[in-house]
């Protein structure tokens, strides 16, 4: 695959033109297209494949009706008027998987076992990369985001993922975008600013 290129209409599309939405239209979103974004994400790299991201879509009003009160009040109308909200979370026994997804070295598992900090960060870390694939995806299908991290992380896991073994990263508004509730595109870096080549 070396060598090619998207168009630049590719680019605009996940990249230059794409926004955070803040307002949706009326216009729902299939549970198809979810397992698309889910089917072309999912082969984004992760350490040692560990794959560690679970996904909660939030879908009726019910759902999302459980999610409001820990929200911050800034995104309270983003989450409850959007088609889907994702909870994006991490496993943090991700470990037991390896033999499956990592088949080439029997010994994976054993680097995480009764290892918290290296799970945790491994986890933390590598679900926060495939949440990055998560939206690219979900931009490459057509759908406009609006990623956050206004809410109460302790109290999303006891509501969602009561269990304790997975945990909250962050949630993701997903749908078509209402041009009229987005921001100015405001202001970035330059390479200079925040680059360097040694």
């Amino acid at each position: 695959m070396g060598g090619q290129t998207l168009t630049d209409q590719g680019f605009d599309l996940i990249f230059r033109g794409a926004r955070t939405a803040n307002g949706w239209k009326d216009q729902p979103v299939s549970d198809e297209i979810l397992k698309k974004i889910y089917d072309d994400m999912k082969w984004g790299p992760t350490s040692a494949n560990s794959s560690p991201l679970r996904i909660v879509f939030l879908k009726t009003k019910e759902a999302k009706e459980r999610l409001k009160p820990l929200l911050m009040a800034g995104n309270v109308n983003k989450v409850m008027t959007s088609p889907v909200t994702a909870i994006l979370a991490y496993d943090t026994k991700f470990y037991e998987h390896l033999p499956f997804l990592f088949p080439h070295d029997n010994t994976a598992r054993s680097w995480f076992e009764g290892n918290a900090p290296l799970i945790e960060t491994t986890a933390f870390r590598n679900s926060s990369l495939q949440g990055a694939y998560f939206i690219i995806s979900a931009r490459a299908h057509g759908l406009d985001c609006g990623p956050m991290s206004g809410f109460d992380a302790k109290k999303v896991d006891a509501e969602f993922f009561p269990d304790g073994r997975f945990r909250s990263n962050f949630i993701c508004a997903l749908g078509h975008a209402d041009s009229s509730k987005t921001f100015a595109r405001s202001p970035r870096f330059k390479f200079e600013d925040v680059c360097k080549v040694l």
